[in-house]
């Protein structure tokens, strides 16, 4: 009977180390997607970023819009989320927005009265200064008038004195050319010649007969004329007239007469 021989040792460990190999590269082409990192399969093609979805964002824009548009969006919202299923509990409650809403619109109303009442109390303010103005600068005149320029004397009675390097221009006397009848009772019409240098005129008027305590001041005028009203009809009235510049003031007019219609 023929000996079978026997492979030796080492030729059987080759054929062995021969198979495994085939088998593990075997196995390995055989997985349709190789595992990289034993998670995510590193021959997939990830999905473009236009395909992934996005979180949308609320754009509230609170701060472009004034009071009526801020509260207005509120009743808006209110409005669209009151029953709306896809938000069953709204924080906070809607009926706390409508509340504060509300109050937040009063707040409005009230600051809009108010800023009308102050645009009125302004404007009711500054024709207060105009008249109390007016009586400063009637009663200058009649300070550097009574004082004679002294200057202890203008000073005693509260007012400044102007620097001695003002140089004064002198006004004309200025000339009164017509009283006549306005075309109401009780009116007189006072024209006078305008004075070179002038910036404004003071009127004066006072009840026949002249004296120095019945002489009242009429509104001054910038024209060359003026309009008495609320005088007494029948009565002699005297009217004088002076220039006054910004540093001076006219000599008195004559004065002229007129009875009052």
């Amino acid at each position: 009977m023929a000996m079978v021989p026997q492979a030796c040792a080492c030729e059987t460990a080759t054929v062995n180390r021969k198979q495994q190999t085939k088998r593990i590269v075997a196995n390995y082409d055989e997985i349709p997607a190789a595992l990289y990192d034993g998670t995510a399969c590193y021959d997939e093609v990830a999905p473009p970023q236009s395909e992934r979805t996005k979180m949308a964002k609320v754009k509230l824009d609170l701060a472009s819009l004034d009071p009526d548009g801020m509260t207005g969006k509120a009743d808006a919202i209110k409005t669209a989320m009151t029953g709306n299923a896809n938000f069953p509990t709204p924080n906070p409650p809607l009926a706390t927005l409508g509340t504060d809403n509300t109050t937040a619109k009063t707040k409005v109303s009230a600051q809009k009265n108010a800023q009308l009442a102050a645009k009125q109390a302004t404007t009711d303010r500054d024709a207060a200064l105009d008249v109390v103005a007016n009586d400063l600068t009637l009663l200058a005149a009649y300070v550097e008038n009574a004082s004679g320029g002294d200057r202890e004397k203008i000073l005693s009675s509260g007012m400044d004195v102007k620097s001695d390097r003002t140089i004064l221009m002198a006004l004309d006397r200025a000339i009164i050319l017509a009283l006549s009848v306005g075309k109401n009772p009780g009116e007189v019409q006072v024209k006078w010649q305008p004075v070179s240098g002038a910036k404004s005129y003071q009127v004066q008027y006072c009840v026949d007969p002249i004296t120095d305590a019945g002489w009242k001041d009429a509104p001054p005028s910038s024209d060359r004329k003026t309009l008495l009203t609320g005088l007494t009809s029948g009565a002699k009235v005297w009217v004088q007239v002076r220039a006054i510049a910004k540093d001076n003031l006219g000599p008195w007019s004559e004065p002229s007469n007129i009875i009052v219609p």
